[in-house]
């Protein structure tokens, strides 16, 4: 199949060309229209119980949550004041003037609710309600009320903050940072490809594919956008993504189109060798990245969806990319892909080399090898025994950002979250009228709660609020939740609101997790077997890539819960504990690029066994060829991830810290180290199977 692909390609290299470049015009074009269509939300989960109370609240007594969270502080003035009442109503004659505004709830409007009042009475709310049901589809008017209203406002000090507001805070935020990042590390990448390649021409191919994967994924994630919500943070696994794996899949068929060249065969047959040998390594690594991505997809989050869809849609465009276009191209530029030499070293194969060398130093001594690499490897993982998870808020913004401050302001000057109440609904009250009183007492001498309303009755159901001084993205308030849930209720009580929101969601993710790892585990054996024909080699790698993980999240904890090299990762909130749901992309993204470099190198090691080495020179000499396109997509790799740590959203710097990390360690201590180490204690076990499955191998 791949020899067919090269021969087409090869033949037909113009018009293969000229349709990339019609593809890659239309996928720009109407890939961009993704950007305004991302959200910032997705943390709920659809079928929680949270959930079924949000549509009791919605649908039957038609409360929701404020789009927007507005304290007003008075200063040394009274609440009450004239001067300050006066300029109260003339904010909220502004805000009800605004588009899609269809309430504006506050302090002064509702009588003086002590609920909306501050702990040292010079502050109040004002709540502003808006027609869209989601506060993520509210982010051009907190856009424009921020820009307006924040600071001062006649004699008042207005914090603009709530939903909506946090939601553009984090859009606007990441989008700028995006192109920061994007600016440094493309301009460094190409630095570094030059040195590599040793050539210009053929390091501007890494890019080729790279943007274009990235645009692809834009096109896809537009259409996908039309159907469901998209997170806004996929664009930043796009981005790395993208240049990653065309970095890594064109630093493999470049390498092999060279190696071919320089063995003295003609463009057409070294194309086609290349195709049929590192282009069918580029499908099968691409499949493995492809289906560990596509975990994401068991996890119940809009949030963590998106990675899947963003995931499966960039390697699938990387892998066209490096197979069609790219063996176009090269073919076009024939013996020229060596033009304009900075490095001559760098243009060479070389059979036996530095690589050779460790792998040779390594396997004459793999039992001390493997114990150095396992105790450091332990070593970085002891910081997981104090890892704390939790979700997204208003904290992982910058602490000087504006929708921060407000926040902060919020939690510090009011004893209850008024505009994040807990909602506790019963939805058949007129079953429930003897315990509905007692139950009411019960959950307001519950430890955490503030404040505790009334109980409105709609349609046979009832409801009220409670709220709490405690953030409602946080372990407390999952604490409070589960205590709330376990106080005994009239039937079919429904515990909603922020707070049971995220409890549910954290919940989401831990049913959802071993079904997951589950479809990771289990593709990817049987992918590494179909591919090396060998039993132990899967689970080595997987084993292997588990050891590496941990380490990496264990050095993130370190970092993030620990507070350690402030000076490497900048300013950010220590919130005490790490996003869940960033943690497992973390964890996700940088197990499948392992994957992705064991394939690499698997592959080699393979080819040469096959054709008549010994295991140690087979090991030898496939560290040797593709040893040091691990190492260099792994540098380039670590350069587009760690630009992310110039961004100020605190989600973003652990995801470009951890595959940073994590892609070196792997081409270091597991690739150079462990593999060797352990594939010369196995020895030509390294590539047993039974008979009656090695017909179901792959041949090389």
């Amino acid at each position: 199949m791949f020899e067919r692909l090269g021969h087409f390609v090869v033949r037909r290299r113009k018009a293969v060309l000229a349709g990339f470049i019609l593809v890659l015009v239309i996928a720009g074009s109407v890939g961009s229209l993704v950007f305004p269509r991302l959200s910032s939300g997705g943390y709920n989960n659809p079928a929680s119980a949270s959930s079924q109370a949000q549509k009791y609240l919605t649908d039957t007594f038609h409360i929701k949550d404020p789009a927007i969270a507005i304290v007003v502080d008075a200063g040394a003035q009274g609440l009450m004041d004239p001067t300050v009442v006066a300029d109260v109503q003339s904010l909220e004659s502004a805000l009800s003037a605004k588009p899609t505004v269809t309430k504006v709830l506050s302090y002064w409007n509702t009588g003086g609710a002590a609920s909306l009042e501050s702990t040292d009475h010079h502050a109040g709310y004002l709540f502003v309600y808006t027609s869209p049901a989601d506060p993520t589809s509210s982010t051009d008017l907190a856009k424009n009320v921020q820009a307006e209203f924040d600071g001062s406002y006649k004699s008042l000090k207005v914090y603009v903050g709530g939903s909506s507001t946090v939601y553009f805070a984090i859009n606007n935020k990441i989008s700028k940072d995006l192109a920061l990042a994007e600016g440094i590390s493309i301009p460094l990448t190409f630095l570094l490809l030059l040195f590599i390649f040793g050539g210009l021409i053929s390091s501007a191919m890494p890019l080729v594919v790279g943007v274009s994967s990235i645009l692809g994924t834009f096109l896809v994630l537009y259409i996908i956008s039309l159907f469901t919500g998209v997170s806004i943070f996929a664009l930043n696994l796009t981005t790395g993504m993208g240049l990653g794996l065309g970095i890594d899949y064109s630093l493999l068929i470049v390498n092999r189109f060279r190696e071919e060249l320089h063995a003295g065969n003609s463009v057409e047959d070294s194309i086609v060798k290349t195709v049929a040998t590192a282009g069918r390594t580029v499908f099968f690594s691409g499949i493995t990245v492809f289906v560990t991505l596509a975990s994401m997809m068991f996890f119940p989050l809009m949030f963590l969806k998106s990675f899947g869809y963003a995931g499966i849609a960039v390697v699938a465009m990387a892998v066209l990319g490096a197979l069609i276009p790219l063996p176009a191209i090269l073919a076009l530029l024939g013996r020229r892909i060596d033009s304009f030499v900075v490095r001559k070293s760098a243009i060479t194969p070389k059979q036996e080399g530095r690589w050779a060398q460790t792998a040779r130093f390594v396997m004459r001594r793999p039992v001390g090898i493997v114990v150095v690499s396992l105790l450091i490897l332990g070593t970085l993982a002891v910081p997981l025994k104090d890892i704390v998870f939790s979700q997204v808020d208003s904290r992982v913004l910058p602490a000087s950002n504006k929708a921060a401050v407000a926040s902060a302001v919020s939690l510090d000057r009011f004893s209850g979250q008024a505009e994040n109440p807990i909602y506790i609904v019963i939805p058949h009250a007129s079953n429930a009228q003897s315990q509905l009183p007692s139950y009411v007492s019960a959950v307001s001498h519950l430890q955490g709660i503030a404040s505790v309303t009334q109980p409105e009755i709609a349609s046979d159901s009832a409801v009220f609020q409670a709220t709490t001084s405690l953030g409602a993205r946080s372990n407390a308030a999952q604490d409070l939740i589960t205590r709330l849930r376990a106080l005994p209720a009239p039937t079919g009580t429904l515990i909603g609101g922020e707070a049971a929101s995220y409890t549910d969601t954290q919940s989401g993710i831990q049913h959802a997790l071993p079904w997951a790892l589950g479809w990771i585990v289990i593709s990817v054996l049987l992918l590494l077997f179909l591919f090396t024909g060998s039993i132990i080699l899967p689970i080595k790698a997987v084993l292997l890539n588990v050891l590496s993980l941990s380490a990496t999240i264990g050095f993130i904890s370190w970092i993030f819960i620990g507070g350690h090299l402030g000076w490497l990762v900048g300013k950010f909130t220590n919130v005490g504990s790490l996003d869940t749901g960033m943690v497992i992309l973390t964890a996700v993204v940088t197990f499948a690029l392992s994957m992705d470099y064991e394939v690499f190198l698997l592959s080699r090691i393979r080819e040469e066994y096959e054709n008549g080495k010994d295991n140690q020179d087979s090991v030898a000499i496939g560290l040797q060829r593709s040893a040091r396109i691990i190492t260099a997509a792994a540098l380039l790799l670590a350069v587009v991830f760690a630009a992310f740590l110039t961004s100020g959203v605190t989600n973003i710097k652990i995801l470009g810290l951890g595959v940073a990390f994590a892609v070196l360690i792997d081409a270091t201590i597991v690739r150079a180290l462990l593999v060797p180490a352990l594939m010369r204690l196995f020895g030509d076990l390294n590539w047993w199977a039974p008979k009656a499955l090695k017909r179901f191998t792959i041949k090389h």
